[in-house]
């Protein structure tokens, strides 16, 4: 028979795994819009937005007085997403525009991107926190430079999932050929790009077609409305089952009411962080094991991707923020240099003399780019040769540090083979890059 100790000790835990289990359930899906200028992205999601009753009472009242109004008479819901002044003047998207809103099945942040190629640099910012991308296609345009250009971004940044909805279909007499001959064009580019993950979905944003509700003007599609795709994806077939936990800052109170606490906080990356499991510090390579994991005051046995927490080791050991905590299981890198995909920022070319900071999470480095070895051609996806990468290029660069970064490959673990580079005379972020290869 149990003591009554133990019986508490068992309520308590199963109390704990029960909360636990409801922030698993607060599943949050983070997705980018792309296309080309007028292609309807923000009104898409002003659609989305709308017909989920997601809009506030003064936000409704803003879209009035905007007296913006669509070819129909109908409110243009892309003033919701048209942050900016310039935005609203030109009926463009300049800047990455965050919306959130939620179901009763799950919570939403949607990234809006801009479509012009002058702003492909917003475009990767926006796509690299994603994991999911919706591509539009003017049904009455088919797949253009733009679309491959994003799809392309897409494949580099290795997202999860690439939805591909082929916009103002009422512009097209919602012809089923106008759809079918785009989704076989789309499929022959993914098949170049090998993007594995690819579904189609016909859709009018300014009518509401197949966004929240089925449309009865297309009764050849029988799949689902863009928001039940949304509430329903999963990516659990991604097969990584191991994980990463960048320090963000060291507490150690050092109080009278906690005289031996020591925790390191951080975020959590991938699968499969729980209490026992044995762990490598790098950069310094001391190995212990998590003794216990704390989220909210609170104790649990495992913690899950995405979840912030506070980690406590079963020995006293020397970690700094910046310091990575890793399975000692399916350890990561720790090099000094390797090859990586780069996509270029600033107006000024970049210059293979000039010492630059790499930050890869809570780290920052000093690096420099001694080597150039190709550019990529967005249209053909063919290799090209050219002595420097400018504005808006994507290319493959050689990446020398001053000390040795922990990181992965991109392949096999994009969370941990993204990183920044800023130029330390000004502290601006003038590139961003995947680590595609060791040297």
């Amino acid at each position: 028979m149990r003591s009554a100790y133990s019986v508490l000790r068992f309520l308590r835990y199963a109390i704990l795994t029960t909360q636990y289990a409801i922030l698993r359930k607060m599943n949050i899906l983070k997705f980018i819009t792309a296309g080309s200028v007028d292609d309807g992205k923000s009104t898409l999601i002003g659609r989305l937005l709308y017909d989920t009753n997601s809009i506030l009472d003064d936000q409704l009242e803003a879209i009035q007085k905007a007296n913006r109004k669509n070819d129909d008479g109908t409110v243009d819901l892309a003033i919701l997403t048209d942050g900016l002044k310039a935005e609203r003047e030109q009926g463009i998207t300049i800047d990455v525009a965050y919306k959130y809103f939620q179901t009763e099945k799950r919570k939403f942040i949607i990234a809006d991107a801009p479509g012009h190629i002058q702003y492909t640099r917003n475009m990767v910012t926006g796509a690299s926190n994603s994991d999911l991308i919706i591509i539009l296609i003017d049904a009455r345009k088919g797949v253009i430079e733009q679309t491959k250009r994003h799809s392309f971004i897409a494949k580099l940044l290795s997202l999860k999932q690439v939805l591909v909805c082929v916009n103002k279909m009422d512009m097209v007499d919602y012809e089923q050929a106008v759809f079918e001959n785009i989704k076989t064009d789309y499929l022959q580019l993914a098949q170049k790009l090998e993007l594995q993950h690819v579904d189609f979905i016909p859709v009018s944003a300014l009518k509401g077609d197949n966004i929240v509700e089925e449309s009865s003007r297309m009764p050849w599609y029988n799949g689902p409305t863009i928001l039940e795709y949304l509430e329903n994806i999963d990516f659990q077939d991604d097969n990584r089952s191991t994980w990463r936990f960048p320090v963000q800052w060291v507490i150690r109170p050092q109080t009278a009411e906690l005289p031996d606490y020591r925790g390191y906080a951080g975020r959590v990356l991938g699968e499969g962080l729980k209490v026992g499991e044995e762990v490598l510090i790098l950069p310094s390579g001391v190995k212990s094991s998590i003794k216990s994991i704390e989220l909210d005051q609170k104790e649990f046995p495992y913690a899950e991707n995405g979840q912030s927490v506070i980690l406590h080791l079963a020995d006293d050991v020397d970690i700094s923020r910046g310091d990575f905590i890793v399975s000692a299981a399916k350890p990561t890198h720790l090099e000094r240099s390797f090859e990586a995909n780069i996509s270029w920022f600033e107006n000024k070319p970049l210059d293979t003399n000039q010492v630059y900071l790499l930050q890869n999470q809570t780290k920052t480095t000093k690096i420099k780019v001694p080597k150039i070895l190709f550019k990529y051609d967005v249209n053909t996806q063919e290799r090209t040769y050219d002595e420097e990468i400018r504005l808006n290029d994507i290319g493959r660069i050689l990446v020398k540090a001053a000390e040795e970064i922990v990181f992965d490959l991109n392949r096999d673990f994009p969370e941990n083979a993204r990183a920044i580079i800023i130029d330390p005379r000004n502290n601006l972020t003038v590139g961003a890059l995947t680590v595609e290869e060791l040297v």
